[in-house]
């Protein structure tokens, strides 16, 4: 039988506990307010990119808290369909990543400049996301 194309790479995933879920939200946190501290002096390349770390970490929290697991795929894209799986919050935060992941090689690739708005449009996202981890981390039960 002959093959149609290329087989769906299945997303990784790695198993985590508690005390990594709450690592992943503190890296977050640490993230964006170094993105915002760079967007605030005018770092936009800085803060574009810390931004979309920010959010991944944030993706990984809320995957881990919710579902124990999170992607360990290479491509970034991965967590997207994984955060699907982890309610409203996971979808919420999907979206807003979603926006962010295309930004991640040009940020850190390309010699082009990040323009102001599109720095702090990155830095707003990311505080969404951070925020849903937060909220997520401060009720997630401290053993597992």
């Amino acid at each position: 039988m002959p093959r149609l194309g290329p087989m769906p790479r299945q997303a990784r995933t790695r198993s985590v506990g508690t005390a990594q879920t709450l690592g992943y939200a503190a890296k977050a946190e640490e993230y964006v307010a170094a993105a915002a501290t760079e967007l605030k002096a005018g770092r936009t390349i800085a803060a574009t990119s810390l931004a979309i770390h920010a959010a991944i970490n944030a993706a990984d929290a809320v995957c881990g808290i919710r579902l124990g697991k999170r992607a360990a795929g290479v491509a970034h894209e991965q967590v997207l369909a994984l955060l699907r799986e982890a309610g409203k919050d996971g979808t919420d935060l999907e979206r807003l990543l979603r926006r962010l992941l295309p930004m991640k090689a040009t940020t850190e690739y390309e010699p082009d400049d990040i323009s102001a708005s599109t720095a702090a449009g990155a830095v707003e996202r990311a505080q969404k996301c951070v925020s849903i981890a937060r909220r997520l981390a401060a009720a997630a039960p401290q053993h597992r």
